[in-house]
C-alpha cells in the first residue's frame, strides 16, 4: 500500500516506521525532523528498536506517491491546513485517516475533503521526541479503527489487517465517534493536570487529591459526552482513565511535551470543546473551565 504519513511527529514517525516494513510510507514532517531522516534513517528506541530509511519531506509538493491511505497525525490546531494541503494527494480510493487527539478533527477535514474518503481511529501507543531523526517509544498500546457511520466496510478491513501485519494491534470499531469521544474523556483527566503540574502520568495516581481530581473530571466530562448523545458510564471512565495512567506511568502527556518545548497544546479540541457543549447546553462545567484556563494561561507566558 501507498502510504503518506502528514504530520511525522513522535506518533506519526512510529506509525510510519511500522508500516514501512512491508509498504511504501513517504513521511511529510518539519525539518530538522525530516532532514535527520533524510540523512540518516529513522530511529525507533524504547518498546521497539528499529531503523529504517523511509523517504521523508516538508512539503506535500515534494510527495510522488499515488496516496491510497494518507495517515493524518497533525496536531489538532494544525487539522485544518494540513487537510487543504492533502487534498491535491487525493484520488478516488484514497482512505484519510484521523488519528489524533481531540473531538472536533472530523468536521475540521470535512471542510477541505469529501466524507466518503474519511475514516478514523484513536490510539494508546506513546511516544516522543528523543532529538531530530529519534523516537522513544514510551509504551505499547492499541489502535482502533472504524468507518464514520459504523459499517465494517472492505477497505477497513484490509486497513486493519495492514495495521496487524506491520505489528500495530489494531481492531475495528462500529461506533469510532463514541471511541474518540472515549479518549477525549480520558485525555481530558491527565493531559491538562499532568502539563500544568510538569508532572508524568503516574504522579496522578500517587497523589490522593489529584486522584480524587482525575476521578471529578472523568465525570464531569462524561456528562457534558451524554449531552452528545454519547452514553459512556463516568465509572467505568474512571476506571479506564486509571488503567491509562497505570499503562503509561514513566510518560509525559502529549499536552506536557507541548509545554515543555514552548508549543501550542490541544486544549482547545479536548477540554475547550466540552466546556463550549456545557456553556451551549446552559451546563456548569466547573473543572474542564478551570483546566482549560490554567493551560491557556500557561501557553500565554
Amino acid at each position: 500500500m501507498n502510504i503518506v504519513v502528514f504530520g511525522s511527529g513522535a506518533i506519526g514517525s512510529l506509525f510510519g516506521a511500522l508500516l514501512a516494513k512491508q509498504n511504501k510510507v513517504v513521511l511529510v514532517g518539519r525539518a530538522p525532523h525530516i532532514k535527520c531522516i533524510q540523512q540518516k534513517g529513522l530511529t525507533i528506541n524504547g518498546k521497539t528498536h528499529l531503523t529504517v530509511n523511509v523517504p521523508a519531506v516538508e512539503s506535500t509538493k515534494e510527495v510522488f506517491l499515488s496516496a491510497d491511505l494518507i495517515l493524518l497525525t497533525v496536531k489538532s490546531y494544525d487539522t485544518e491546513t494540513a487537510s487543504n494541503q492533502v487534498r491535491p494527494l487525493l484520488h478516488d480510493q484514497t482512505m484519510v485517516v484521523s488519528l489524533q487527539n481531540g473531538l472536533d478533527n472530523i468536521e475540521k477535514i470535512e471542510q477541505n475533503i469529501e466524507k466518503k474518503h474519511i475514516l478514523a481511529g484513536v490510539t494508546t501507543h506513546g511516544a516522543l521526541f528523543s532529538a531530530p531523526g529519534t523516537i522513544i517509544h514510551t509504551g505499547k498500546g492499541k489502535t482502533i479503527l472504524g468507518e464514520l457511520d459504523g459499517r465494517p466496510s472492505e477497505r477497513l478491513n484490509m486497513l486493519i489487517s495492514i495495521f496487524n501485519q506491520a505489528g500495530i494491534e489494531t481492531q475495528m470499531s462500529i461506533d469510532i465517534k463514541r471511541e474518540i469521544w472515549r479518549k477525549a474523556i480520558i485525555n481530558s483527566s491527565i493531559n491538562p493536570l499532568t502539563a500544568f503540574l510538569g508532572c508524568k502520568n503516574g504522579y496522578l495516581l500517587e497523589n490522593p487529591l489529584l486522584e480524587k481530581t482525575v476521578e471529578y473530571v472523568c465525570t464531569e466530562s462524561s456528562r457534558i459526552a451524554s449531552l452528545k448523545g454519547i452514553i459512556v458510564s463516568p465509572v467505568e471512565m474512571i476506571e479506564k482513565t486509571k488503567e491509562v495512567i497505570r499503562d503509561t506511568a514513566e510518560n509525559d502527556s502529549s499536552m506536557l511535551q507541548s509545554i515543555q518545548q514552548g508549543k501550542k497544546t490541544e486544549i482547545e479540541s479536548i477540554n475547550g470543546v466540552l466546556l463550549r457543549i456545557g456553556t451551549e447546553q446552559k451546563i456548569d462545567t466547573p473543572l474542564n473551565r478551570i483546566l482549560f484556563e490554567l493551560i491557556t494561561s500557561l501557553c500565554l507566558h
